[in-house]
């Protein structure tokens, strides 16, 4: 079976496809304008439940709460061939690339947030390839007080069957609020880090996939700039069965500006997007010295997409970022990671309560 899975996708374009194409959308069944669908207060809704094989091409989300920071109060699920625990389970705005409960405007080449309305309520679109073959089933929690009012597209191809090496999508969100910073010495002597275990972890994953991105949403919580700290990956004999790192890891940064493809600190214009890497929230409105925090938010998401390089993993993998040199600072951290894997995959983290999701105050 040839079935393009690629985003080669405008040299594919000729090669006719042996599939269905299928929607689940909101639409008015009866006809009317009543495009959406209210999940509750305290609702968890199943609003898209697909059977048999097939692969999910697209994702449009539409419409928002009145709540503030209600995208990190609604959480998405997704499951794949009736599995029990979710694939996906991501605070919805951090899901589409932006963190801090916030909305922002950016376009990459599988994420994008179109945001117009105040309250927020942005257009959200996902174009991350899902396979599965024995099922789907798309979910909505609402853990905050007020009506989410959701509009939707899942965009589908159906297939007798997918090719049994096809990785299941997965997302996974972490927070640490603040990081743990390590002490400089007292000697006056330069920190180092040559051990990785103090990094803030992205992803730990275990069995064989691949890892293709990450958001990464900091809140600087003092001055000066927070991202000197290097990006570490850690790949299969490069991690131990009780969890040590062995150094240096293969994969290993310069910083953490330099993790997403920029330099000397990041952008904070509002077009600082591109197809693979880019800011989609900027936490100040102009460059300033990084010395004080006047002025600014200091909340920043940025991501990084390896869709022409994902990092394989046949045993494990560790994603991690120094929170500063050497992990010499204490910020507010936060992330989705995005890979593949054959399933099952590893038990997530314990999703945080409600309120330990939402941001810190800015001041």
């Amino acid at each position: 079976m040839d079935m393009q899975f690629g985003y080669g996708a405008l040299g594919s374009l000729p090669r006719i496809r042996d599939c269905r194409a299928c929607r689940e959308s909101s639409y008015d069944r009866s006809g009317g304008n009543a495009d959406w669908i209210i999940v509750k207060p305290g609702e968890t809704k199943c609003f898209a439940q697909m059977s048999g094989a097939g692969v999910v091409r697209h994702i449009w989300f539409g419409g928002g709460s009145p709540e503030e920071h209600y995208h990190r109060k609604v959480l998405l699920r997704m499951y794949w061939d009736g599995e029990d625990t979710p694939s996906v389970d991501v605070p919805l705005g951090d899901f589409f690339g932006v963190g801090h409960g916030a909305a922002g405007n950016y376009f990459s080449l599988p994420l994008s947030m179109y945001q117009a309305d105040s309250p927020p309520k942005p257009t959200r679109q996902c174009w991350f390839p899902m396979p599965y073959s024995n099922g789907a089933r798309f979910e909505l929690v609402n853990e905050g007080e007020a009506d989410y009012r959701h509009y939707y597209y899942v965009d589908y191809e159906q297939y007798d069957e997918i090719p049994a090496d096809l990785g299941r999508f997965h997302a996974q969100w972490r927070r640490e609020n603040p990081t743990v910073a390590v002490p400089h010495p007292e000697d006056g002597s330069e920190l180092k880090n040559v051990t990785g275990e103090e990094n803030y972890v992205i992803l730990d994953a275990a069995g064989r996939g691949q890892y293709v991105g990450c958001v990464l949403s900091v809140q600087g919580l003092s001055p000066k700039w927070w991202g000197e700290g290097d990006d570490m990956v850690f790949v299969d004999d490069e991690i131990g069965r009780d969890g040590s790192l062995k150094w240096p890891p293969r994969i290993h940064g310069t910083g953490t500006e330099d993790f997403m493809n920029f330099s000397y600190e990041f952008p904070v214009r509002d077009t600082a997007y591109g197809l693979y890497h880019g800011v989609s929230l900027a936490g100040a409105t102009q460059q300033k010295d990084w010395g004080t925090l006047e002025g600014k938010t200091n909340q920043w998401s940025t991501y990084r997409f390896h869709i022409q390089d994902p990092i394989p993993f046949r045993e494990r993998i560790i994603v991690s970022c120094e929170h500063g040199h050497a992990n010499d600072r204490a910020d507010d951290w936060s992330s989705v990671a995005y890979w593949y894997q054959i399933e099952p995959h590893k038990p997530f983290p314990e999703m945080l309560p409600v309120a330990k999701r939402l941001p810190r105050p800015v001041e």
